[in-house]
């Protein structure tokens, strides 16, 4: 481990994909967001500009890469931006690292994009990337720069330890999701289902069975993002015929494209929690009434504190 002391002075920027979580992060630090001003040209063009020194700072630019695909525009153009201006390291806080889900070339010419994305923030001139539960772990060796992955768990099992929950199941919404609930399951005190699923399409997802039991249990249901809501939906209803009693949903990433809303308030979870590390509107949230964000504003701090003073980040696991 680097125990050298960094003198360079920190500063942070952000994109404008989410600014309130930008802000979380600032108060926690209690260092302010540098001036930045991105604005749009008339035909569309992205014009990005540092309103204040950073030469020989060390910078930590926070953006997550949810759609529009312009929010990763922005993170490459401030990135460039920082690097041109004579920023000591530059730092890409990816709170939600897009395009996770083309992780691989499973059908005949397709597109690894993401692989292909972090080329483009390696290109663009970052020294270190610090992001939330990719999709996939593998997409860390995708960069040729340090990445530090971090986990939403710590902030969801706070939460979920004052629920006392009796009778507690944590159900893996498939096979791959079996060793983020089994991690769920030891901390919380559950046991551990399997969905059996499969998808017929993109955006499609299909349930047929359970591995475990549910039945007379409450069900605890997690995955890195939420995005159609379409394995949610499917779970929680078939984990109602199953004889569970209340379901409660969790995902880091919200990313609720149509029509998750709809699914999600048809579905009948108990509750839904969620990060914040991609806004949610406020008609979305409205239609929810069960639905609760938790903020990773401390969490991701945290971590550039400890970047910054080039100290381990492995106490943000436990």
């Amino acid at each position: 481990m680097d125990t050298t002391v960094n003198t360079s002075p920190i500063m942070l920027l952000s994109g404008t994909s989410n600014p309130d979580l930008a802000k979380g992060i600032s108060e926690v630090l209690g260092e302010p967001l540098c001036d930045v001003t991105i604005k749009r040209f008339a035909d569309g063009e992205i014009f990005v500009r540092i309103d204040e020194n950073v030469r020989g700072k060390d910078v930590f630019l926070i953006q997550s890469t949810n759609p529009p695909a312009e929010n990763m525009l922005e993170l490459l153009c401030l990135i460039d931006a920082a690097k041109r201006a004579s920023a000591a390291r530059v730092t890409a806080v990816v709170p939600y690292y897009g395009y996770g889900r083309a992780d691989r070339k499973d059908q005949p010419r397709v597109s690894i994009a993401a692989k292909l994305m972090a080329n483009l923030i390696t290109a663009a001139g970052a020294d270190r990337l610090l992001s939330i539960d990719f999709h996939q772990h593998q997409i860390q060796g995708f960069f040729d720069i340090p990445v530090d992955h971090l986990y939403a768990a710590p902030v969801f099992r706070r939460y979920y330890e004052t629920k006392n929950f009796e009778n507690l199941v944590v159900v893996a919404t498939d096979v791959s999701a079996a060793k983020m609930a089994r991690g769920y399951a030891r901390r919380l005190g559950g046991d551990l289902a399997i969905i059996d699923k499969r998808r017929p399409a993109p955006n499609e997802a299909e349930v047929s069975s359970i591995v475990g039991d549910v039945e007379g249990k409450h069900c605890l249901i997690p995955d890195d993002m939420i995005d159609t809501a379409g394995t949610m939906a499917s779970t929680v209803e078939v984990l109602r015929e199953r004889g569970a009693l209340d379901t409660y949903i969790l995902a880091t990433h919200a990313l609720f494209s149509a029509p998750a809303v709809e699914r999600l308030i048809k579905a009948g979870a108990k509750e839904i929690a969620v990060t914040d590390t991609v806004p949610l509107s406020s008609d979305k949230i409205e239609a929810l009434p069960d639905l609760k964000i938790l903020s990773v504003a401390s969490l991701l701090a945290q971590a550039i504190e400890s970047t910054h003073t080039n100290s381990s980040v492995s106490k943000l696991f436990k």
